[in-house]
């Protein structure tokens, strides 16, 4: 397996209390990895720490090595580059006071890219992926915050594709948007995964055994097991996995 994302011994601790237990585990490249487990798994801690936004929380303590491409990210200086290469979806539409056009260029200006044509396709193209485009591409320029709350969760989504990132985390990005339009993106996720990697948090465990390669499963901070995804569907080695996917809890 050519691991694009490794977790090396990882243990996240939020002062006493340990978000993570020695976490080992490879995520291969160009693939849809699916993290799923009850509440309080350590499924959210587990995205933070790819892209190092776990360095926003003053009690978050990272011991042993989270490495992309090889690289441990905790020796990476410019922090602002590997989050440009590591694009993130939260569970609830963050959105910039800005038009929804400028919510999408945002990133691609920051990066020195000013030709107004090469903006416009960009900003189209990554709006169809986001499955919003029909719906606003004769309002470009209102606010994004006016859009609703599953259009504004797209419109995150649009955004994050706009750094053409290498990996992209989605953590519970369907949790705002109604079931048809869930289906399409996940469509485009399929396609997206030939391009970069995809991991993806979800409370729904047959979105995982829909659109994943690989599933892992965790329970109280720590990784019960990870395999392809049709063998921790139907043949996995925990009782305590067969449960959760099986509906026996969560």
């Amino acid at each position: 397996m050519n691991a694009h994302i490794e977790f090396c011994q990882t243990t996240v601790r939020y002062g006493r209390h340990v978000a993570l237990r020695n976490i080992q585990l490879e995520v291969p490249g160009r693939s849809i990895f699916a993290i799923i487990g009850p509440a309080n798994a350590g499924k959210s801690t587990f995205l933070k720490c790819i892209n190092r936004t776990i360095d926003f929380v003053p009690s978050a303590r990272v011991e042993g090595q989270v490495r992309v491409g090889g690289q441990d990210v905790s020796r990476i200086r410019n922090v602002y580059e590997l989050r440009r290469r590591i694009g993130m979806v939260f569970p609830l539409p963050v959105g910039l006071p800005l038009s929804v056009y400028d919510n999408v260029a945002y990133a691609p200006r920051q990066a020195g890219i000013r030709d107004r044509a090469t903006l416009d396709e960009l900003v189209e193209t990554c709006l169809k992926q986001a499955m919003l485009w029909d719906e606003v591409k004769d309002r470009l320029r209102t606010l994004g915050t006016r859009l609703s709350g599953g259009q504004q969760q797209r419109l995150t989504l649009a955004r994050a594709l706009s750094h053409q990132p290498e990996i992209l985390c989605l953590d519970e990005f369907s949790i705002a948007i109604d079931p048809v339009t869930t289906m399409k993106i996940e469509d485009v996720l399929l396609d997206l995964k030939e391009q970069m990697t995809i991991v993806l948090v979800t409370n729904l465990v047959q979105q995982a055994h829909r659109i994943a390669d690989h599933t892992a499963f965790f329970n109280r901070g720590a990784l019960v097991e990870t395999g392809e995804t049709e063998k921790i569907f139907n043949r996995p080695d925990q009782k305590i996995t067969y449960d959760y996917v099986t509906g026996g809890f969560g």
